[in-house]
């Protein structure tokens, strides 16, 4: 189909700009794709195209992984409701604040970004983790959950690249195993230097947060924020003992690291995501509703509607991921990705092929939302480059591990993008806005080092 395999998101961006509204644009780029498949296909009638929509969503559910996204998706909603109405975390802000652990923004955002970056085994725990714990001390002082957002969404998936002692890199590993690469583990290792996205990323986060200067919609958000403050802030919840907060949330990230061990059979980075992070979370609302239940301050009535209540919260962003997962596997059917990678390889100069790898996988891993769909569509492309022309392995898949990260950081669909604005407790659509311009400076200055660096390399 050609260019015609882009129309689905170029429909979805249109909507998103006309109407602000993600779930409407997610449907009609996956009716858009559907009947595109059934034009395209042979006795294909058109007028069945809203059937083969729905039937496209419902068949997201033959996914055991996907399923269980989309439960955790709704359960964690569930333990954020617990630990704010328990009071631990405010009691935990303000315990960290007494003990001088966080006296300013400086502090509470490194302590955000070096929560991020020592759980590296799993980037929706990562993230979690982190803008949970982050989230009173933001408000604290002063700073807004859109920022809180781009800290724990640029610190994740750029960790977990880099340090792919975890479920990346198990990905990665088995992809570079299937296509025929040579030692793909020492291939692996090579590709942390030359990961150019990824510590750029982590430098712009840093950078952020040491020096307090913001640009772009990030800069609006947070002057509305200090106009809040401004005015006296009453806690949304009176905070009680830290361990209602503390307990349950290491208890997610103990059980994380049990699971992904079990599920890897004795290798936490050949473990199952989807499943250690599902059954972590279950257990630690399992183990916040009985530490709340013994308190005496509430009941299994009231504890049962407060789950409820956390669930319905986030009904709209489990709707926007599961729309995303049907997206992405029509665009798969519908050979988008196929059609965006095989443009980087058509007649470039020999130093434009890995810079336009990275763009190539940054353009997929956005119009899809999957960093790992991408890799598993780019590296077969790559590979190929690589024993034809003579590139450095690590250098061809640092560019696909560093686009699909990139595109995955401007991508609305990503389900790192929709858990970011989740556990920050800020809109989706805020969070993309807001984070988008520093993701584009970011994979900009990535693109030029790639072309300088392939001057000295190659």
């Amino acid at each position: 189909m050609g260019w015609l395999t882009i129309l689905p998101q170029i429909v979805a961006i249109g909507i998103v700009l006309w109407r602000k509204e993600v779930i409407l644009a997610l449907l009609a780029a996956i009716f858009t794709s559907e009947l595109l498949l059934l034009i395209d296909a042979s006795g294909g009638v058109p007028l069945f195209a809203p059937i083969e929509t729905i039937e496209r969503i419902v068949s997201v559910f033959s996914s055991p992984s996907n399923t269980r996204v989309l439960m955790f998706s709704l359960i964690i909603g569930c333990l954020i409701a617990y630990l704010r109405h328990s009071g631990g975390v405010a009691a935990l802000v303000d315990l960290l604040i007494n003990k001088g652990i966080t006296k300013t923004k400086k502090q509470a955002g490194l302590l955000t970004f070096f929560t991020g970056i020592i759980l590296f085994v799993e980037s929706n725990l990562s993230v979690i983790t982190a803008g949970v714990l982050s989230r009173g001390l933001f408000d604290k002082f002063g700073m807004s959950r859109e920022r809180l957002a781009y800290v724990i969404d640029a610190t994740s998936a750029p960790v977990c690249i880099l340090i792919l002692i975890n479920g990346w890199g198990a990905v990665v590993l088995a992809n570079l195993h299937a296509n025929g690469l040579e030692n793909p583990e020492a291939v692996v290792v090579g590709t942390i230097a030359y990961n150019f996205y990824a510590w750029i990323a982590l430098a712009l986060v840093l950078y952020t947060i040491l020096s307090d200067k913001l640009f772009g919609p990030l800069k609006e958000c947070e002057a509305l924020k200090q106009q809040e403050i401004k005015q006296e802030i009453v806690p949304e919840f009176l905070p009680s003992k830290a361990r209602f907060m503390v307990i349950p949330l290491l208890s997610l990230i103990v059980f994380i690291f049990i699971f992904m061990y079990w599920t890897g059979d004795g290798v936490i980075r050949n473990g199952d995501g989807s499943k250690s992070i599902l059954y972590s979370t279950i257990l630690s609302c399992i183990i916040a509703y009985i530490m709340m239940l013994s308190s005496g301050r509430f009941t299994h009535t009231g504890l049962v509607e407060i789950g409820f209540k956390g669930m319905n919260e986030l009904l709209q962003l489990v709707t926007i991921v599961l729309l995303s997962l049907a997206l992405g596997a029509s665009l798969k059917v519908l050979g988008t990705g196929a059609f965006i990678a095989g443009i980087a390889g058509e007649a470039l100069p020999l130093i434009l092929i890995v810079p336009m790898l990275f763009l190539a996988a940054s353009l997929m891993a956005f119009t899809t939302g999957t960093s790992w769909g991408t890799f598993a569509l780019m590296i077969p492309i790559g590979v190929p480059l690589i024993h034809m022309l003579g590139l450095p392995p690590a250098f061809v898949i640092s560019a696909i591990l560093g686009g699909g990260v990139f595109g995955d950081h401007c991508s609305p669909i990503s389900d790192t993008t929709v858990i970011s604005s989740v556990a920050s407790g800020c809109s989706l659509l805020d969070h993309v806005r807001t984070q988008l311009p520093y993701a584009l400076l970011g994979g900009s200055m990535t693109f030029i080092a790639y072309i300088i660096a392939g001057l000295f390399i190659l």
